[in-house]
């Protein structure tokens, strides 16, 4: 509730900060610290995400020039660039991702009910990666080039909501096809992924596990067709079959039959080739459930045009996944925020206002009015005047 704290408190407030205490306690995370707590660090941090700073420096000198604020935002000391530096470089990365992970589940089950535009109840996913390049002299933890470094942060996102409920952080070179030895198949939800993850023998171990894999078939694919099923070629679907894989290798890893359905999208030209295991999805809710796939790469193009995962605060492994886990938990806060207080605004204006005024002490509902009726009010002297 609203009681004349600044925008960054009320922010804050939607944490379960009980919870992040307890993470705290189990990791040691403040052992022997006297200035800057994990929570003091995760508020500092959190603020550099909501109001792009683009520095340790500028971390210190936004919230040194709000000295009078800072305590009821939750600081007990002003914030030392050196000693956040240092708190970034030591403090164990893992609090600050099991954290996220209890912020995800809260956000998942918020978002749970929401429309996917296709008629599905079953739970969707989509599987994919994205890098960030870094300096080899700088991380020469992260290999990715022989001249080059990068981080990988392989995602599975939860299309209801665009919600992350998988994440793994690794060096550049990882391949993405080995992530699915992570995950633990979901009996009757749908993985969505393109061709980067098309290994039959770890696809099979999903099939056999009660879930269904959409993906794209290589152009190198050895397959033997056993039936074809009656299409309408006006809506774009070319065939609509079931297939068997004549490869020696392919056919051992997965011995049962695939659904091939080749489209050729009206909009592009393109034919596309899907393969599946559903069998009993109509073939165009197979090709639009891929193409809602698209939605993992506007999240991946969302959280690095507005948060700070690209330009890093610490050069070593744990300050760059303490950086990355805090972004993404401030990306499911704001989520959180949206949906509890039944925002009709977008994440990325959502961001907006609380980059610009995270000192000001209005309530959140308040600002969001206030920001919707002043657009309003300028596009209505915008319209032209027909009549006197």
């Amino acid at each position: 509730m609203y009681v004349g704290k600044t925008m960054f408190a009320q922010a804050m407030d939607f944490l379960p900060w009980t919870t992040f205490h307890r993470i705290v306690d189990r990791y040691a995370g403040d052992q022997r610290v006297r200035t800057l707590t994990c929570a003091e660090q995760y508020r500092a941090m959190a603020f550099a995400q909501l109001t792009y700073r683009e520095s340790l420096r500028d971390i210190e000198t936004c919230l040194a020039a709000q000295t009078a604020k800072l305590y009821h935002m939750g600081f007990r000391h002003p914030v030392k660039r050196s000693t956040l530096a240092d708190a970034n470089e030591t403090r164990d990365w893992r609090i600050y991702a099991d954290f996220a992970w209890i912020l995800i589940r809260q956000a998942r089950e918020l978002y749970a009910t929401e429309e996917l535009g296709i008629e599905l109840a079953n739970t969707v996913y989509a599987l994919d990666s994205t890098t960030i390049d870094l300096c080899l002299s700088v991380f020469p933890w992260a290999p990715f080039r022989t001249t080059k470094a990068a981080v990988k942060m392989h995602t599975l996102l939860d299309l209801r909501g665009s919600i992350p409920s998988f994440i793994h952080i690794s060096d550049g070179k990882m391949h993405d096809v080995n992530v699915l030895d992570m995950l633990v198949p979901e009996p009757g939800a749908f993985y969505v992924m393109d061709r980067a993850y098309l290994d039959f023998e770890r696809l099979y171990t999903f099939h056999q596990a009660g879930s269904f894999f959409v993906t794209r078939a290589k152009s190198n694919l050895c397959a033997r067709r056993v039936y074809s099923s009656p299409t309408d070629r006006t809506t774009g679907l070319i065939c609509d079959q079931t297939i068997t894989l004549s490869g020696p290798q392919s056919k051992k890893r997965y011995p049962e039959h695939l659904r091939r359905i080749r489209f050729k999208d009206p909009e592009t030209g393109r034919t596309l080739v899907f393969l599946t295991n559903q069998t009993s999805l109509p073939a165009l809710s197979i090709c639009s459930l891929y193409k809602s796939r698209w939605q993992i790469e506007l999240f991946f193009k969302w959280i690095k045009q507005h948060l700070r995962i690209k330009r890093f605060f610490g050069t070593s492994e744990n300050a760059v996944k303490t950086q990355i886990w805090i972004a993404i938990s401030v990306y499911v806060l704001v989520a959180i925020i949206k949906k509890r207080l039944q925002l009709d605004v977008s994440l990325y204006t959502l961001l907006q206002i609380f980059s610009v005024i995270p000192f000001e002490k209005i309530s959140i509902n308040q600002s969001v009015g206030n920001m919707i009726k002043r657009i309003d009010q300028e596009n209505q002297t915008k319209q032209l005047i027909l009549f006197d």
